[in-house]
Formats: C-alpha cells, structure tokens, sequence
C-alpha cells in the first residue's frame, strides 16, 4: 500500500479558501477561450473591478496602463504560445481611474498531448516596491547631478566639464558642425579675496557663476567652473561670431553688474578677460589643442590689459 494512500483528500473548499485568504490574487484563464475560469475576489479591493466583470483576456488587457500594454500584452502570449512559466511587472487600471503596480506570475498547463490548456497564476500588488525603488533612484539621480555640480557655484564641475566636452567634439567631427569655446577669468582676483575676504570672493564667484550663466541662452549650451576663478562656456553648433556675440554679453554683464573692486588695477567695479575660440574639427583631430588655443586667448586678452575680448577661429591640422 502507498503510504500517501492513507492522507485524507483535501477538501476543494479548503483550498478555495485558502487562495482567497491571501494577499495574492489567483486567477486560472481557459487558453483555448482566452477566458478567465477563475479570479479571486480580492481582486475586487485592489481594482474596485467586480470579480464577475473578468470575463476574457480583453478585459485583463484593456485594465493595463496604455504605455504598459502592448509590451505586456505581447511579451505574455508569446510566452504562453511557447509554454514558457513567466512574470509581468505593469500598472493597472483601477475602476476609479487610478493605476497600481502589478506583478503576474504565470504558469502554464499543458494537456497529455502537450498543448497548452490553461494558464494559472498571481497577481501580487507591488506598488509599495516600485515606489521605493522609483525613491531610490531619484536619490541616485540627485547623486549623479551632484557629483557633476561645483559645490560653490552650483554650475558645472571640471568632471562635468571634460567628459561634455569630448561628447561634444565627437559629435561636432562626426556631423561637421562647429563647436566653441569661451573662456572668463576674473580680473585681479586675488586682491578682490585680500579686500573683501574670502567669503565675499566665495559670494562674487556665486554672482560671475550667474551672470555667465545668463549669457548662455541656450538650453543645449553648458557653463562650468574651469579652476580657481575661471569659468567655460561650451557652446555646440555655435559659429566663431555667435560665440564672440556671447562673449560680448558676458563682458557687458560685467559692466552693467558694477561690482565693487577697488583693489583692481583695471578700475573701480569687477571685470574679466575672456577668450574665444571655435572649430569644426575633423575625426581624429586634437582635443587638447582647441583647448590650449581658447586658454592662449585668454591669456593674450590678461597681457594687453583685460576686461577683453581675444577670439580666434581654430583650425588644428589632423595627425599624421
């Protein structure tokens, strides 16, 4: 005698509610219909869908979110066209408009001939899951931003800096378009951090930062902090008399902010030096040289007295 032969057959009500008395919704589906033959009612308390209103497979459908559905829809049948046990993550329509987070666990039952009967499975409601995760990954994004953010300024970092840099002068040889440079530094500004202190100077860099910031106009432009008291404006697809006309604002911002330096030996108010440099480069062309030539601008607008404009069109010649 086979020792399983002595256990008492469960009761079918037992095991009904035992299903119905979970968090998890059951549910069976006739395969050949495309009909449910079951769904428990707590499906009820977490759609507001009455039980009996879960009549096909186009009522499971038509309650998934539209931006869900057809990536759900076809990744499911073709996995139980396959016979294939699998899962589901999407948002689910409630009867009052809203969506909660659903994960389908399926299995798939065949017949003796191996062809597929039914489909049996859970539905579990992760809603609380995904909005932790959706939390995790806000404070992820929050890091990455802050790990490309000047602590002082809240402008771009040099880490921000060199790596949009070289994604945009890749992408300027690749489609042919220029890309230019501008390159501010703030005149005398050693004697500005000997007048006034240090936190006044952390304050004016906060101020030049915003200034700068505003004399980008486009949304696709990028300003960082370049070192100390230096700043960069990359411009992508800007040509070398856009650029120099955004030059022109920034040392018109200057002149119009008229912060106070009376230590500079250019005169009474804040000014800077900036230079301005542009090219469409080639594959395989120099990065390292478009920047030295920006900072050689630069540098000749400090040496023929600042609070200047030196500009140059760059054309560095390929690798040999």
């Amino acid at each position: 005698m086979n020792a399983n032969d002595d256990k008492p057959e469960l009761d079918p009500a037992v095991y009904k509610t035992l299903l119905e008395s979970t968090r998890a919704i059951p549910w069976k589906i006739d395969w050949p219909t495309a009909s449910f033959s079951y769904i428990g009612p707590q499906i009820e308390g977490l759609l507001g869908w009455a039980q009996h209103s879960w009549a096909t497979v186009q009522d499971w459908a038509e309650r998934i979110h539209p931006e869900d559905r057809d990536r759900v829809v076809q990744f499911c049948v073709a996995q139980s066209q396959a016979g294939i046990d699998h899962e589901a993550d999407y948002r689910a329509l409630t009867c009052e408009g809203d969506y909660v987070w659903i994960r389908d666990v399926v299995h798939v039952v065949r017949n003796e001939d191996g062809a597929v009967d039914s489909l049996v499975g859970f539905m579990f409601d992760i809603s609380e899951r995904k909005r932790a995760e959706e939390q995790l990954l806000q404070l992820q994004r929050e890091l990455t931003e802050l790990s490309f953010r000047d602590g002082l300024t809240g402008v771009a970092n040099r880490r921000r800096l060199d790596a949009f840099i070289d994604a945009e002068w890749s992408a300027a040889a690749r489609e042919g378009k220029p890309l230019s440079l501008v390159l501010a530094d703030i005149d005398c500004f050693k004697q500005y951090n000997d007048r006034y202190g240090h936190l006044a100077g952390d304050a004016c860099l906060k101020r030049v930062a915003s200034l700068l910031d505003a004399a980008a106009v486009r949304g696709r432009d990028l300003l960082g902090r370049f070192g100390g008291e230096e700043f960069l404006l990359v411009l992508p697809g800007v040509d070398a008399q856009a650029a120099l006309d955004c030059a022109q604002r920034c040392l018109a911002a200057f002149a119009e902010a008229q912060l106070p330096h009376e230590s500079s030996t250019v005169g009474p108010v804040l000014t800077a030096s900036l230079g301005v440099a542009t090219a469409t480069p080639a594959p395989g062309e120099d990065l390292a040289t478009f920047i030295e030539t920006v900072d050689r601008c630069l540098y000749r607008a400090k040496a023929q007295g600042r609070n200047r404009i030196i500009a140059a069109a760059h054309a560095p010649q390929s690798p040999a």
